[in-house]
């Protein structure tokens, strides 16, 4: 094996390992959103708190929105992000490349 793939293969151990570690390490750890966490903590400050709105798509539906449809809109997001960092990425990289042969000429 090359230098080169030894280095990506360990690199993707290490990430691997770090993503996983924390289930098995952390026992009686509860893995829950940042909206609870945050809700909770302003309820112990302010005991009489009420929200200011409500949700657009709860309100829609009448209810709560399940858990798989929350994590389905974040990861639609995180996508559309990824895309378009990915792209402007290769426009400057094709941009770059486009001059370089440009002095060649």
């Amino acid at each position: 094996m090359s230098k080169d793939k030894k280095l990506v293969v360990s690199l993707l151990l290490v990430v691997m390992l770090m993503a996983i570690s924390p289930i098995f390490l952390l026992k009686d750890a509860e893995f829950g959103g940042s909206d609870d966490a945050g809700s909770v903590m302003i309820e112990s400050i302010h005991e009489g708190y009420e929200p200011w709105f409500e949700p657009i798509l709860e309100k829609a539906i009448g209810g709560e929105l399940p858990g798989e449809v929350e994590s389905l809109f974040f990861c639609l997001q995180t996508a559309i992000g990824v895309g378009i960092i990915a792209f402007y990425m290769g426009r400057m990289v094709e941009r770059k490349r486009l001059g370089k042969e440009d002095e060649d000429l």
